[in-house]
């Protein structure tokens, strides 16, 4: 009996690799890597092309930091149907997605790209604050929606937004007690989020 067999090093690589993505154990990374083995070569090339090209065709709204296409503005921010007088923040892009499967927000949004934590040392630095400021101080912006989770460091960084928030004219409301918290918003269901929404309140 070999006590110390294992893969080759070129599938212990990718396995390490995958290994890295969200949800993703030992067990989930070694399915993953004998199901790509025995894919052809056709496909294993395609796979290969689109994440070399992933950071190329794929970048992050110049408008409002949600995911969208090479030399392109979202979907959202393209669409002249939006209610651009609201502005809806919410930490990551996926929770776009979240917000818009409830089927009844249609203003814009505001990727923060981070939050507050001063326990583990982030004071906001990547946050993108300074770019909402200057959407929310445009004429035709009146609210700001700040769906940032429920949690300590949700509730930290909303309170220090709607401090900034002050110098513009809007109004600053976050939604009803029940979105969960942080990352989270993005595994709701669209009756919870629709009702968290529609009871905003004032913050």
């Amino acid at each position: 009996m070999i006590e110390d067999l294992h893969y080759p090093g070129h599938l212990e690589s990718l396995m390490e690799l995958l290994r890295t993505l969200p949800g993703v154990g030992k067990r989930a990374a070694e399915r993953m890597v004998l199901a790509m083995l025995k894919w052809d070569t056709e496909k294993q090339s395609t796979f290969g092309r689109l994440m070399l090209e992933l950071h190329e065709n794929v970048i992050s709204c110049p408008e409002c930091g949600a995911i969208a296409e090479a030399g392109k503005r979202c979907p959202v921010c393209g669409d002249s149907g939006r209610d651009r007088s609201c502005l809806c923040v919410v930490e990551d892009p996926q929770q776009i997605f979240a917000v818009e499967k409830s089927g009844t927000y249609h203003g814009l949004y505001h990727v923060l790209g981070g939050r507050l934590s001063p326990l583990s040392g982030n004071n906001g630095e990547n946050m993108t604050t300074e770019k909402l400021l200057e959407r929310a101080s445009r004429p035709e912006c009146r609210e700001v929606i700040l769906a940032l989770g429920a949690d300590v460091e949700g509730r930290a960084t909303a309170v220090f937004l709607a401090e900034l928030l002050k110098k513009c004219d809007v109004r600053v409301s976050q939604p009803a007690l029940g979105l969960p918290a942080g990352a989270g918003i993005g595994y709701a269901d669209g009756a919870t989020i629709a009702a968290a929404l529609a009871g905003r309140k004032e913050f």
